[in-house]
Order: C-alpha cells, then sequence, then structure tokens
C-alpha cells in the first residue's frame, strides 16, 4: 500500500550519490521504493535528520531538498531454491542443487546431478515459486545429438509442453525445444553479429535453426538479403512463422536443405557473410561456407568447442587449413575468442575470420 514518508528529492545525476550517503547516515528507509521522474529521485526517510546529518547534506549534494512524498512499499524479496527446499531436502543435496539455469520464453530448463534425480519434480516446483514468469520447468538429461542437434528434455513441473515465445533484443521467436534447437546462452552474440553487418550486404546463416541470427540482422539492417538454411523441416516451418512475426519477409529467405548441396546449387559465390553455428560439426563445412563466399572475399562466422588440452589456437590453425583445401586463405582473424564454458574444461569459442 502507498505510503507518505519525508524524503531527499535531488537531481538524478545525483542519485548513486545520495543513495550511498543516505545508508551511510542510516536514514534511509528500506520499507518503500525509490522513486524518479524525469528530473528528479525521491529517497525516503525514515526520519528527520539531525542538525549535523543537514549539515553533511547540503555539503555534498548540490540543490537537494527535504520533501513529502507517497512512496509504494517494497516487495519482499523472492525466496531462493535452498530456502524453499531447505525443510524438504538434506544439507548434503541442499549444496549440489543447480545454480544456474536456462530460460526460454516462460520455460526453464535445469541440469540436476544424478543424485537428484529423484527428487527433480519438488525442484521443478519450486523454480516455479522463485520464477514467477516461469509457467515450465523442464531438465536436460541428454546432450545435443544427431543431424538436428535436439538435446532430450524430460517433465519436471508447471505446463506440460515444450512450445513458447521468447523475446530477444526487440525479436520475438516461436520456439519448440523437442523440435529444434535453441540456446538463449548466444543471445549476446546474436546481437554482436548484427550489429557488425553492413547495409547492403548478403548473408548465409548455414545452420538457421528457428532464426535468432537471421531475424536480428534483417530487423536490424533495412537493406539486407539474409538466406536462412536448415536441414530440419521443423526448423524452417518455425522460422518461417519467425519471418512474419517480426515483420522481415522481405529480408530473410528461408531454404530447406544441406548446407554443403544449397550453397553448390544455390548460393555459389553470392555472399559477403557467413554463420556457422553448429559447434559439434562446423569444421565439415568450411568448404561450404568458402563455396558461397564472394570471389573478392567476405567474413565468416564460425562456431565451435575447444576442450583442453585442445586450445584456441589449434582451433584456428585447423581453421585455417579446411579454408586453404577449399581453395580460399583466411587473411585475419579480427576476434577469436571464448563465449562460454559448456563444461569443465570445455568452452565454447568464436572465430570472426576474413576469407579470400
Amino acid at each position: 500500500m502507498p505510503r507518505e514518508s519525508l524524503s531527499i528529492q535531488v537531481p538524478k545525476t545525483l542519485g548513486q550519490k545520495t543513495l550511498a550517503l543516505a545508508g551511510k547516515l542510516e536514514i534511509s528507509n528500506k520499507e518503500l521504493e525509490i522513486q524518479k521522474n524525469a528530473h528528479f529521485l525521491y529517497v525516503p526517510l525514515t526520519r528527520q535528520p539531525s542538525e549535523e546529518e543537514m549539515i553533511i547534506l547540503k555539503d555534498q549534494l548540490t540543490g537537494f531538498q527535504l520533501k513529502a512524498h507517497v512512496f509504494p512499499e517494497r516487495k519482499p524479496p523472492e525466496k531462493t531454491l535452498p530456502e524453499i527446499l531447505g525443510n524438504q531436502l538434506p544439507p548434503h543435496l541442499l549444496a549440489i542443487l543447480p545454480r544456474a539455469l536456462d530460460i526460454v520464453g516462460d520455460i526453464a530448463i535445469i541440469q540436476i546431478p544424478v543424485e537428484l534425480r529423484t527428487d527433480e519434480k519438488i525442484i521443478g516446483e519450486a523454480i516455479l515459486k522463485t520464477r514467477r514468469n516461469i509457467r515450465t520447468v523442464l531438465t536436460k538429461i541428454g546432450a545435443v545429438s544427431g543431424t538436428y542437434r535436439l538435446p532430450e528434455f524430460a517433465f519436471a513441473a508447471g505446463e506440460k509442453r515444450t512450445n513458447t515465445v521468447h523475446k530477444e533484443y526487440g525479436c520475438k521467436y516461436y520456439v519448440d525445444l523437442e523440435k529444434v534447437y535453441f540456446s538463449p546462452r548466444l543471445s549476446q552474440e546474436h546481437r554482436r553479429v548484427a550489429v557488425s553487418v553492413q547495409e547492403g550486404e548478403t548473408i548465409v546463416d548455414l545452420f538457421a535453426g528457428a532464426g535468432p541470427f537471421s531475424v536480428l540482422i534483417a530487423k536490424k539492417h533495412e537493406n539486407v538479403k539474409v538466406y536462412a538454411v536448415d536441414i530440419n523441416p521443423k526448423a524452417i516451418e518455425l522460422l518461417k512463422r519467425n519471418i512474419r512475426l517480426n515483420r522481415v519477409e522481405n529480408r530473410v529467405f528461408p531454404i530447406l536443405g544441406d548446407a554443403k548441396q544449397v550453397t553448390q546449387d544455390k548460393l555459389f559465390g553470392a555472399t559477403d557473410r557467413v554463420i556457422m553455428n553448429l559447434p559439434e560439426k562446423a569444421i565439415e563445412f568450411v568448404d561450404a561456407a568458402c563455396a558461397t563466399t564472394k570471389r573478392a572475399g567476405g567474413t565468416v562466422h564460425f562456431y565451435g568447442f575447444v576442450r583442453l588440452p585442445d586450445t584456441l589456437e589449434n582451433v584456428k590453425l585447423r581453421f585455417s587449413q579446411a579454408v586453404e583445401k577449399a581453395g580460399r586463405r583466411v587473411d585475419r582473424f579480427p576476434i577469436a575468442k571464448n563465449i562460454r564454458e559448456t563444461a569443465p574444461y570445455e568452452w565454447q569459442i568464436v572465430l570472426d575470420a576474413k576469407i579470400l
């Protein structure tokens, strides 16, 4: 319920300094939400500052005033997973609860240790309580495998489904996790690649899936052509829906088929930029990337895995050798880096390569 309280009114530029100072003086009211408008920040107080505190405030906060203001009460913090499960699991199992989860739309995906497999249901129900925007909890019980790169899931709690709508950088995507591979952990890469594209480019996304690279590129650029290729018919169905959903019909062109065949038959020497997001097998398709790259050269975004004792430098060497075998050469690698840890001593990497 909203409550009126004495507050410190300061210009928004002094917000962080005011919060720190009010905390140091122990006069800020933690039960009320801080408020702001176009020009000012309002910090609720528990009491009238003393004369000595007023001197400090005037000395450090230019233009501050004490004002009565109406504040909403702070919502109580959501309980953590260990707090909810504290009375249901013994300490040694609480200690190995999964600390991270992937969120795709309103679906949470967790990977549960073997020791907790019999407790999947209560863990899933606890996640629903800690995450109010989640409607379904799935557990990942198998690694990505098969031609279509699909992981194996088990239902843990909530609505029994694998389809959802995922939002990312202003785009929406229909996703079905049981039918099409999709990783929210690559969202920053989707944006990075989209930002690096120049107007007028022709791009091929060789393993497009539901379209997170292709659609975002088209959304950010009015004068591009993106050929989105995938061998999975279900992926192409979702991709077509996502193209319509995001209104990029005139810039993204879905193609069902094998990447090697498509580049040879339809896109030979046609593209300025190639996206190769197939970490397990992308090295096998370097010849296709070279075939579709314009004779004048272009950029390849290559994704792979590095497992110790392998190194990023070794991946660069193998990629360069594959490019030379295809009759082209690597001019340079503007970017070569680890993106994320995928397992102990294993990382997903990206190479941005300029091909001539």
